[in-house]
């Protein structure tokens, strides 16, 4: 349910860097996802001879490795599709559907998947990602901003998710740069998260998967009511 660096490490240094490598690799950072998009980041990730154990360490929780959002978006498939891999486009075609990677079990997959549910519920990180009917997952991501080389004092919020938790019909991330005031991800980007989901499902015509708590309700009729008010102004 909530985020803890301390656990993240010690599950790290279970792995050979090797291992560790093979894995960050195998999900397709530090590589282009070949989208056929200018432009397109592939990202920092080192060759595993060149770690040091802190830099293991640290990598862990998102320091000494960079990725794009997409490609953390296209990671989260392995969860939602019980650990297989597609390649992604940015326009639909016509071709041959590829072949599946496999890079998890189907069991972790899922128990990674429920974990993501913790954190997007009432008890976890990210409450505010929850969206009435459905039942979804995901994580939170709060960043300092490199600037010269250095760490700095802005930030990089990020939410991301899959939704419908019993069959996963979408992989939904949100970025914030720069946020003004709150910063943490569970509190500006899992609201943007919860609305693109919503509409979405609705818009997919995907049948809910949970029952509409009261509170719930009463969020959404809140935001119903402050999205009134601004829109009278």
């Amino acid at each position: 349910q909530k985020s803890s660096n301390v656990g993240t490490v010690k599950m790290a240094l279970q792995f050979s860097p090797d291992e560790m490598w093979r894995l960050l690799d195998g999900l397709g950072f530090g590589s282009q996802l070949s989208l056929g998009f200018p432009g397109e980041a592939t990202g920092r990730l080192r060759p595993a001879k060149s770690w040091r154990p802190i830099e293991q360490a640290t990598m862990s929780y998102g320091h000494g490795i960079s990725v794009s959002l997409i490609q953390i978006a296209h990671a989260y498939l392995a969860f939602a599709r019980d650990g297989d891999l597609l390649p992604l486009s940015l326009t639909r075609v016509d071709t041959p559907k590829a072949a599946p990677k496999r890079v998890f079990s189907p069991q972790v997959a899922r128990e990674v998947r429920a974990m993501l549910e913790l954190a997007a519920g009432p008890g976890g990180t990210a409450p505010q990602a929850q969206v009435p009917g459905y039942r979804v997952a995901g994580k939170t991501g709060t960043a300092y901003k490199l600037e010269g080389g250095q760490y700095v004092k802005k930030y990089i919020s990020s939410f991301v998710g899959l939704a419908p938790v019993s069959r996963p019909r979408l992989v939904v991330a949100v970025m914030i740069d720069e946020p003004t005031g709150a910063h943490y991800g569970g509190a500006v980007a899992a609201p943007v998260f919860a609305r693109i989901v919503e509409g979405s499902l609705r818009a997919l015509g995907v049948a809910p998967d949970a029952p509409i708590t009261p509170l719930q309700l009463a969020r959404k009729q809140g935001a119903e009511a402050v999205t009134a008010v601004r829109e009278s102004m």
